[in-house]
């Protein structure tokens, strides 16, 4: 099934912990991500880019999606 093993993550708490900190990975944080969490964190969402990528990128997932 879609959820096997996989942690279900709210799209909503992910959106907007992306938008207001996401330049210091906290979504990836809330993923269970903690390695590009703190990748984001020391490069402030990979120099803004990967912050901005992830905002539309999260949009366009299901609610919940599986990560």
């Amino acid at each position: 099934s879609a959820g096997a093993g996989r942690k279900a993550v709210n799209k909503w708490v992910s959106f907007w912990l992306c938008l207001l900190l996401g330049y210091f990975g906290a979504h990836k944080f809330y993923e269970g991500k903690a390695g590009t969490g703190l990748l984001y964190l020391f490069t402030f969402g990979l120099f803004g880019i990967g912050w901005l990528l992830d905002i539309i990128i999260i949009l366009f997932k299901p609610n919940p999606y599986y990560v």
